[in-house]
């Protein structure tokens, strides 16, 4: 703005000069006459000190403002004429105006940095999508050369399976040869000398009639008693399967029917051993397996259920026996040193629920220990057992985990027990594992008392528990019912002293006794492998008292308890009837529970493990034979099934059960999870090696690898996963599976167009004008060509034209002309559909 003088400046502004010299004057300006002029200079000083005197910053008054708006008003009157003549009116008229002045060089500096972001994102931009072509080339490299690397080693291992197979279909030819010459020289050799044993007793009897003879006849008489003569029993002589009488006829007898035998079928037998018992050739046995669809080996074990169906084919009668001689003579000798004096035994009570529920915080206010602070993710996830010594006697505690995936761990924790405590959270009601719970009490017949957790929480709600509970047939005792309801609080401490009176006063009248005076008996509680101190196993004993140097027989394994803990990790010397003890020196992990039994005579104990090895190997055998017939038949049936491999190692043995059972369940009609290996303790080089043979991935549980396996690890590439969760372990495999899932394809109609008229080239073919009643047509996707609705041609475009010009998109409402590749029969009236073909992922519920 140009220099004006303070006249004009008032009228701008909208001020009296009068005002405006005043204000002039306030803020040191000499301006006293309303003609002198006035610079920009000094307008902003006058503008400084109005903002101050109003209470403005002062650094706001020194900044030069980026844009200055003015407002002007004016009055006038205006005089109308009424129409009816009746005189005339003054209306007054206000005028205001407003004008704003912006800065320049501020639209230019924002101009200039608006443009420089637009650059900075379009060079951003470009970048990723550099970097996104970059990343999809290597893959696409990788996966070609991984291609090319799977199809040499698959053509290298049927190459050498093919060589295998030749090799053993050569062997096995030459032996099936030679076996045959030597059974046919024997049968040769054995005929010839019932040939010549048949010829020497006609000699034989021959001088024999001769000598009778002579003896009647005058000579020199045998010493054979008076009257006895020709009366003596003539011996019969086998030969090679053959019944020779010494007598006068000497013939043979041959066998007038087939021997039928009755054929002892254990659990487990090989096909050499069956063979043995019906006294048939092993080929013969073999034959008659293929027939019945049976591929096995002269030394393959066989299953009970198909030693049966191939005896009865063979025409003998089949007696399925238990093999459990000497464990039935281990159980009556326990049983007659279990059958004395009983004593009272403190109770064993479990505590169920449902995850989350409060059990290992209330097991831990018992206690007084931190137990919960060391479960991953705030669940247990294996069974705990402790005792606690109260004023008014002891109490032996289970804790079971809550998780879905560890029901057969809480049902192992129901048969053991003598109290269920059902810990149910006030502010959260009956829940699917609470359920579960008291199926598993209810099944083993066990009584149960309810814990009323979190009554400390504003929200919680006991009667809501209750109410639940009663639907499952579980009724307080304020209600009629049986069962003791204890509300209580793991964090707080309330409602404890009276659980565990509940719990002794219920333990009182189950009037609980056990033989002390016994060797000792128990179950396996939890079993893991240490790597200071071997396989160590937790035994909850029954009856009997349980000792350092004792022989111990659990499952497959055995050994002498070479040291004992209790659950605090103090050395003991012994354990009686309802106390948990852990023990060392066993020869192995047993499985979670397998029954313990202390047998004094070393040899027997080794006996029945080695037994039990045994038939467990057997029992095995038979069952991969099964699993594979049916794996093939399956095959032959669905067509090829995905398999994931999975070599699984935990740190205890109920963990490797429940994780194990939970993931073959994930299994599909498409793919099959595979449980190659699992086992406890840590990952070592064989599991590695028979992940790299199996093509499986690795799952540690607790446990991590050892330097050996890592080598092995990195060396091929293995996909190693650690988890300290079960779900997350499940929630993985599930991911993995999914991604292993054939995609759902799904077409979903995009646009249609009906034929009103049809064109013909010579050079071109039908082209048919068209009309696009929906959606929108597009040169890329493939068509169908419908005639009273039904399909009469599938394909794909050939041309899409509006007027002249080719286009790629026609939407609803425009003409365009359609050529159909390879199809020259369209018609008006036509409708030709257009679709695309959508593939969504597939999920494993």
């Amino acid at each position: 703005m140009t220099d004006v003088t303070v006249r004009q400046f008032a009228d701008v502004v909208g001020l009296p000069v009068d005002r405006l010299l005043a204000q002039l004057d306030e803020a040191g300006l000499k301006i006293s006459d309303a003609d002198d002029t006035i610079t920009d200079k000094e307008k902003m000083q006058l503008l400084s000190y109005l903002r101050k005197s109003h209470g403005k910053s002062e650094s706001l008054s020194v900044s030069q403002p980026k844009k200055v708006t003015l407002k002007r008003k004016s009055h006038s009157e205006l005089r109308t004429t009424s129409s009816r003549g009746t005189g005339a009116k003054t209306v007054s008229v206000e005028v205001r105006k407003k004008r704003t002045y912006v800065k320049r060089t501020d639209l230019l500096a924002e101009e200039e940095e608006r443009l420089k972001q637009e650059a900075e994102e379009k060079a951003k931009l470009l970048a990723e999508r550099e970097a996104k072509l970059k990343a999809e080339k290597d893959a696409l490299r990788r996966a070609e050369e991984e291609a090319a690397r799977r199809a040499e080693e698959d053509r290298k291992r049927a190459e050498e399976a093919a060589l295998r197979a030749k090799e053993e279909a050569s062997r096995q030819a030459e032996e099936d040869r030679i076996k045959a010459e030597k059974e046919a020289q024997a049968q040769a050799r054995a005929e010839q000398e019932a040939r010549q044993q048949k010829s020497e007793l006609e000699r034989k009897g021959k001088r024999h009639e001769a000598d009778d003879r002579q003896t009647k006849y005058g000579r020199e008489e045998l010493h054979v008693a008076k009257g006895k003569g020709g009366r003596r029993k003539k011996k019969k002589i086998s030969v090679s399967g053959v019944s020779i009488k010494p007598s006068g006829e000497h013939g043979f007898e041959r066998p007038t029917a087939p021997v039928v035998r009755e054929v002892e079928i254990p659990e487990a037998i090989t096909v050499s051993e069956l063979a043995q018992k019906m006294s048939v050739k092993g080929g013969e046995l073999i034959k008659s397996l293929m027939r019945m669809g049976v591929m096995a080996t002269i030394n393959q074990s066989l299953d009970q259920d198909t030693a049966a169906l191939v005896v009865e084919e063979l025409g003998h009668v089949a007696k399925p026996v238990a093999s459990k001689d000497l464990e039935a003579q281990i159980e009556e000798l326990t049983a007659e040193v279990v059958s004395g004096e009983k004593v009272s035994r403190p109770p064993v009570v479990t505590i169920m629920g449902h995850v989350d529920h409060g059990k290992t915080s209330l097991l831990d206010y018992i206690r007084s220990t931190r137990v919960a602070a060391g479960e991953a993710g705030g669940i247990t996830q294996h069974i705990g057992a402790y005792h606690v010594d109260t004023d008014k006697g002891t109490i032996s505690f289970l804790d079971t985990p809550g998780h879905a995936a560890f029901t057969a761990m809480r049902a192992r924790g129901a048969k053991v027990t003598d109290i269920v405590v059902l810990v149910v959270a006030a502010d959260d009601g009956v829940k699917p594992q609470t359920i579960e719970a008291i199926q598993h009490s209810k099944a083993a017949g066990v009584p149960m008392v309810v814990a009323v957790n979190k009554i400390d929480k504003p929200e919680a709600d006991p009667d809501r528990v209750k109410t639940e509970l009663s639907q499952q047939e579980v009724i307080p005792e304020d209600w009629g019912g049986d069962t003791q309801f204890i509300p209580v609080s793991a964090k707080t401490g309330q409602g404890i002293d009276e659980l565990l009176d509940a719990l002794l006063l219920q333990a009182e009248v189950l009037e609980l006794t056990a033989v002390e005076d016994c060797p000792a008996q128990g179950v396996v509680i939890e079993s893991t492998l240490d790597k200071g101190r071997g396989p160590v196993a937790t035994i909850l004993v029954q009856n009997g008292v349980l000792r350092k140097g004792d022989m111990l027989v659990t499952g497959q394994e055995l050994g002498r308890v070479r040291a004992m803990f209790d659950e605090s990790g103090r050395a003991i010397d012994s354990a009686g009837p309802s106390m948990p003890a852990v023990v060392l020196g066993l020869s192995g992990t047993p499985a979670a529970g397998e029954d313990a039994l202390v047998i004094n005579d070393e040899r027997k104990a080794r006996e029945l493990a080695e037994f039990r090895q045994h038939k467990q190997r057997e029992i095995k055998l038979a069952r991969q034979q099964q699993a594979k017939l049916e794996d093939m038949f399956s095959r032959m049936g669905t067509g090829e099934q995905s398999t994931l491999n999975i070599v699984l190692k935990a740190d205890v043995q109920g963990s490797a059960e429940a994780l194990r059972d939970a993931l073959t369940k994930i299994a599909t009609d498409e793919v099959a999870v595979k449980i190659v290996s699992s086992g406890v303790g840590g990952i070592n080089e064989t599991d590695a090696n028979l992940a790299v043979a199996s093509n499986a991935i690795i799952i540690g549980f607790n446990v991590r690898a050892d330097a050996a396996a890592r080598r092995v690890v990195e060396e091929h590439e293995i996909d190693l996963h650690y988890y300290s969760v079960i779900y997350d372990a499940i929630d993985q495999v599930k991911a993995a599976v999914s991604g292993m899932l054939s995609p759902e394809v799904s077409e979903e109609i995009i646009g249609l167009a009906e034929v009103r008229d049809v064109f013909r080239a010579p050079k071109i073919g039908a082209i048919a004008g068209c009309m696009v009643l929906d959606g929108a047509v597009r040169r890329s996707s493939p068509i169908r060509v419908l005639r009273d609705n039904v399909v009469i041609f599938e394909g794909e475009l050939e041309s899409l034209r509006r007027f002249k010009d080719d286009v790629n998109e026609v939407r609803a409402g425009t003409e365009c002309g359609i050529g159909v590749k390879s199809y020259n029969d369209v018609k008006v009236g036509d409708q030709i559909e257009v679709f695309e073909r959508v593939e969504t992922a597939r999920q494993v519920e």
